[in-house]
């Protein structure tokens, strides 16, 4: 069982968290090995941010894509003239 005391304390402890800058104070300065880290952990979200960015383009762009064929089809396009084959090769030869 919790004591009330317990409770007054996590309670200030979890609210002192909240404030800005509190986990710079709690902790002071950062070593060199940490700031390496930091600055490490730091270019890969930037990296990974950059990767979604690009991810998320080519996606929207697959997808204007797929809207144009299905509106091409819809409109009676002829999927074996995609290549820009010409309508001569389309017909048989006489010989």
């Amino acid at each position: 069982m919790l004591h009330e005391g317990e409770l007054r304390a996590w309670r200030d402890a979890a609210a002192g968290a909240l404030e800005p800058g509190a986990e710079a104070a709690a902790s002071g300065p950062l070593t060199a090995g940490q700031r390496r880290r930091l600055a490490a952990s730091e270019k890969r979200v930037k990296e990974l941010e950059r990767e979604l960015h690009r991810k998320e383009k080519a996606l929207a762009e697959a997808g204007a894509l797929l809207f144009l064929e299905k509106k091409l089809q819809a409109m009676g396009w002829d999927e074996g003239r995609r290549g820009g084959e010409d309508d001569a090769l389309d017909e048989p030869s006489e010989k």
